[in-house]
């Protein structure tokens, strides 16, 4: 058979693409693992193009596969997904030497591209990158209705369209028969779901369908947008045991002349209520949020006023990037980007560094409790586990040392995938240290 690697960057959306694709055409290739540098008769690559890093590591990433084919490493190279989708005219002349460029709505091009014939009836099928660890991504909408002003994804992925109910319990089905205990519900804005289909919104019912899905434990909630944020969301998680009390909420800044500029549809009273009503509603729950910093129009004012809202709301995750313009966003064409980069810089730094704090002492809070963990891995002796409070791979991990003993001499790899209640006895700003506590 003809070898096929695919190399995906970016978000776990294009994570989930992917593995669509390759059960596509896993029945024509013999395929790679994308960390494996060996001659391939095809590379596809899964390109991002949200913002400006992204974009070059894709660029990167393309010319040295480019130079590979040159080498006679790759047959035929093919690119899709965003950085194609967003500059569909232009990268072919900068790059020809790659043999298809593809856009990131639609796969059936791509399937065929490589000889096979696109199957509707398998399309919610997948092949797993990463067959390893006990959590996947489970992608429930397409797109977005959301006009953001410095945002670039509706003009990329286009519309927002929700993926039908029975066709994802079907997929957490197909996962769970993999071994899979968690999934990780993403989207372009997953509170969004439903309403194109069903004509409202219908995240909470889509959790009660999933939970319903024999072999999943956990179901985590993320990219939520803040306006006409769905209440009932809220009663499934502080009601059933199987939604995980975490949820991704991206709020970008407090400033109500910020937030206007953005066109989030909020101000800062709406934003502080509902973090209140979520804590209130939800008890424990673990918020995890996104800021931008040096937006057209956060003045030093504004930016202190979202370090102040940072103190107070005590997020327990936080992650922040710095404001760019983006081609042919709304923010790009009206607003004169005048914050110099350096003031940027060092507005993230500052924004970073108070987060850092309350990051640690949210972990050092944890010590002495006993939790419920999900063992993701067994490295070096050591068990890489999460609770229900941490996200795979954008928060930290709860580190449990294998001791004979303790473990009743269970082979340490049997474990992995399963639950068990360690007591956490150490802490930084990122990660915890436990022991066990039961099987």
């Amino acid at each position: 058979m003809p070898t096929l690697q695919v190399i995906t960057l970016g978000c776990s959306k294009n994570t989930v693409d992917t593995e669509h694709l390759l059960y596509q055409v896993r029945n024509s290739y013999e395929i790679v693992p994308e960390e494996e540098v060996r001659p391939v008769d095809v590379q596809l690559i899964n390109t991002c193009g949200f913002i400006g890093d992204a974009k070059e590591q894709s660029i990167q990433t393309i010319l040295a596969s480019v130079q590979r084919k040159k080498n006679g490493e790759i047959g035929r190279l093919l690119v899709f997904g965003c950085l194609s989708q967003r500059y569909s005219r232009e990268m072919p002349e900068l790059i020809p030497e790659v043999d298809g460029w593809f856009g990131a709505r639609d796969l059936d091009p791509v399937v065929r591209a490589l000889g096979c014939r696109p199957d509707p009836a398998s399309a919610h099928r997948r092949v797993r990158t990463d067959g390893i660890h006990p959590y996947a991504y489970l992608k429930i909408s397409e797109g977005c209705d959301r006009r953001c002003s410095y945002c670039a994804i509706p003009l990329i992925r286009g519309p927002h369209k929700s993926v039908p109910m029975e066709t994802l319990v079907q997929e957490a089905e197909d996962l769970a028969a993999q071994g899979v205990r968690e999934l990780v519900i993403i989207a372009q804005d997953t509170t969004y779901y439903g309403l194109d289909l069903y004509k409202k919104r219908s995240l909470a019912e889509l959790l009660r369908r999933l939970s319903a899905v024999e072999g999943i434990e956990w179901l985590r909630i993320h990219y939520s947008y803040p306006a006409d944020f769905p209440e009932d969301v809220l009663d499934e998680m502080a009601n059933n045991p199987k939604v995980c009390r975490y949820m991704d909420i991206p709020l970008q800044h407090i400033s109500d002349p910020v937030l206007d500029k953005m066109h989030r549809h909020v101000d800062g009273a709406w934003t502080r209520e509902l973090i209140h009503r979520m804590r209130e509603k939800v008890p424990g729950v673990v918020l995890r949020t996104t800021m931008i910093v040096g937006h057209p129009g956060e003045t030093p004012y504004a930016f202190r006023q979202l370090l102040q809202f940072v103190e107070e709301a005590r997020f327990e995750r936080l992650g922040a990037f710095a404001y760019s313009e983006e081609d042919g966003t709304y923010g790009a064409d009206h607003f004169d980007d005048a914050i110099t980069p350096r003031t940027k810089k060092l507005r993230l730094s500052r924004l970073m560094e108070l987060q850092r704090g309350i990051s640690l002492a949210y972990n050092q809070s944890r010590v002495g409790t006993e939790v419920h963990v999900l063992a993701d891995d067994f490295v070096d002796g050591i068990f890489v586990c999460r609770s229900e409070f941490e996200s795979p791979e954008v928060d930290g991990e709860i580190l449990v040392k294998y001791e004979p003993d303790r473990f009743g001499g269970v082979e340490p790899y049997s474990l992995v995938g399963n639950f068990f209640r360690v007591k956490v006895v150490s802490a930084d700003e990122y990660d915890l240290t436990a022991e066990l506590v039961e099987l």
